[in-house]
C-alpha cells in the first residue's frame, strides 16, 4: 500500500512539473515580454510587394499590416526594435510617445536570440515637452 502511495505522489509531481513546463514553453514570449515606454523613433510599413514575396503562403491581411517599429526607452536611452502585424501601428508617427509590449523570440530559436518579433501598442500619446 505504501509503494502505491509513493508511486501516485511521484506521478502527480511529474504531471504537475510537466504541465508547468508546457505552460512556460507555450507562453514564453508573453511571460518574458518587455514593456517599453518612450519616444517612437521610426514606424515603417513593410511594402506589399516585399511582403508578398517573403510570405506567399501566408494570409495577405497580415502582410498588408506588417510594420517595423523602433522606440527609444526614456529610462535607458536604448532603442528597441521589433516587427509587428498590429494594425494600431498604422496611426503611430515618429516623435510621438508610446507604451509598447515587446515579445521576445524564445531562446531555442538560436538565429533570432535576443530579438523581438512582436510589438503590441498599449498606449499612444504626445510626448511631454
Amino acid at each position: 500500500m505504501a509503494t502505491i502511495w509513493k508511486f501516485t505522489k511521484f506521478v502527480l509531481v511529474l504531471l504537475i512539473i510537466g504541465v508547468l513546463l508546457w505552460v512556460i514553453l507555450a507562453n514564453y514570449s508573453v511571460i518574458f515580454s518587455k514593456t517599453v515606454v518612450g519616444q517612437i523613433t521610426s514606424v515603417e510599413r513593410v511594402e506589399i510587394p516585399v511582403a508578398l514575396v517573403t510570405r506567399a503562403e501566408g494570409n495577405i491581411t497580415s502582410q498588408v499590416f506588417s510594420f517595423a517599429i523602433g522606440i527609444k526607452d526614456t529610462k535607458t536611452g536604448e532603442i528597441y526594435t521589433a516587427s509587428s502585424e498590429d494594425r494600431q501601428w498604422a496611426v503611430a508617427q515618429p516623435g510621438q510617445c508610446a507604451e509598447a509590449v515587446f515579445l521576445p523570440y524564445p531562446p531555442w530559436q538560436f538565429t533570432k536570440k535576443d530579438t523581438f518579433f512582436g510589438a503590441r501598442l498599449v498606449r499612444l500619446y504626445e510626448c511631454p515637452q
